[in-house]
Parts: C-alpha cells; sequence; structure tokens
C-alpha cells in the first residue's frame, strides 16, 4: 500500500522545477490484503490512519485532493464522508472528492462536504456508458467528473480501433491514435470531465495529453457517442 505515493513523492522531490501548480490526488478506505485481493474499510478511524499514512509518504502538510476510494457496506456513508469533511476541517485535506459513487450517494456526499467536495471518480469508458447520470450530476453540481479506466482497461484498449470501429476511423482521418480520440471524445462531453488514463511509456502519457488540443466535428463527436 502507498507504493505509488511514495514514487511521486520522490518524482517531485526530483523535478528541480516548480510544482506549485501540481495537485496531487489520492486516494483513502481500500486496502490490498497481499494476497491479490482487494477490500475496503470506510470507517472514520482507518480513514484517519489512511490520511496521516498519506501525508508521511507524500511529504505534505495537507493532500490537495483526498478521495474516498468506495463506499464501504458495512459503514454509513455519512459516517465515511464525514469522516473526509473533518480531515479538511483539520488542514490535513486541501480538497475533497470521492469515487465509484451512485447520484445518491453524490448528493449525500454534496450536503455534508458543501463546496469542500469538489471531484467524483468513477469508470467511464466508450465500452462501460454506466456514470453517464452521474455525469449529468457532476454538471449540475459544478464537480469535476474524473473517469477512470477510460480505454476499458488495458486488456481493452485496443479495441478502440477494432471493435469500436468508429474511433479508429476518426484517428485516422486526424493522423492520430484511436486512444488520443477516446479522451477528446470524454473531454468534448463536458468541461467538467478530466480523464484518468494510465499508462507504462513516456510517448503514451504525452500522446494522452495531446488530446486536450485535438478538436472535434459534431458529426465526429455523434459517431463516436453512438458506437
Amino acid at each position: 500500500m502507498g507504493h505509488n505515493e511514495s514514487l511521486i513523492a520522490r518524482g517531485l522531490a526530483s523535478y528541480g522545477g516548480d510544482t506549485t501548480g501540481v495537485l496531487v490526488a489520492t486516494k483513502g478506505g481500500h486496502l490490498r490484503p497481499g494476497d491479490g485481493s482487494w477490500t475496503v474499510d470506510g470507517s472514520p478511524a482507518h480513514l484517519r490512519e489512511a490520511c496521516e499514512a498519506s501525508l508521511k509518504r507524500l511529504g505534505v502538510e495537507a493532500i490537495g485532493l483526498y478521495q474516498f476510494h468506495r463506499p464501504d457496506p458495512d459503514v454509513p456513508y455519512a459516517d465515511s464522508i464525514g469522516a473526509v469533511r473533518d480531515l479538511v476541517d483539520a488542514g490535513k485535506v486541501r480538497m475533497a472528492g470521492i469515487s465509484n459513487a451512485n447520484p445518491d450517494q453524490i448528493r449525500q456526499a454534496r450536503d455534508i462536504l458543501g463546496d469542500r467536495l469538489v471531484s467524483v471518480q468513477n469508470q467511464f469508458s466508450p465500452a462501460f456508458r454506466g456514470s453517464e447520470p452521474e455525469l449529468a450530476l457532476c454538471d449540475d453540481l459544478d464537480l469535476a467528473f474524473l473517469p477512470w479506466s477510460p480505454f476499458g482497461g488495458s486488456a481493452r484498449a485496443t479495441e478502440l480501433g477494432g471493435r469500436l470501429a468508429a474511433f479508429g476511423e476518426v484517428a485516422r482521418e486526424h493522423g492520430v491514435s484511436p486512444q488520443q480520440v477516446c479522451l477528446a471524445w470524454m473531454l468534448a462531453k463536458s468541461p467538467r470531465v478530466i480523464p484518468i488514463p494510465g499508462s507504462s511509456r513516456p510517448e503514451t502519457i504525452q500522446d494522452s495529453a495531446a488530446a486536450a488540443d485535438l478538436t472535434l466535428s459534431g458529426d465526429e463527436y455523434a459517431a463516436l457517442d453512438a458506437a
């Protein structure tokens, strides 16, 4: 647990440039016991402990964006979100987010956190459109919507140019990758969308970042949305 936080801390410390504009986001409430499985713990006590551990690994006094990872069926949702609110009040967290939340949970979190709730991170991709209601609600509430696994996972990322042929066709027209087109399609859905694609190579990181400069026509967007 926390390996990526340690990597981020090392990266920022060794960068040598101005990092004041860098927003570090992390999560709490999800555990990996070591047997390959994932478990959840949304108890206030655990969230406090997890936040303290993240602060230590990141080497910061306050976490820029701290997100409650996933609802815990054994803990009332209001108790978990209340713990995040307390972390903001204590100055350990600057902004709060939630993840894997449905519309009712988003509204409940907004009631508890008020304007301190700034983001919702849910699964969303061309192959998984189930979070459209949450995206629409984020538009209404002026919350950032952060799609995780925007390509549908590493095993399905190549399908963007195959089974989902429209993405490959638009990509060829622009001379870019289907994955870049996918991200541009998401960005065109709403100014509140901030996709969070994974990558293991610098060149694909750069390719993903270039999606912010790719403009789709109305017909292209409609074809992709229909696909």
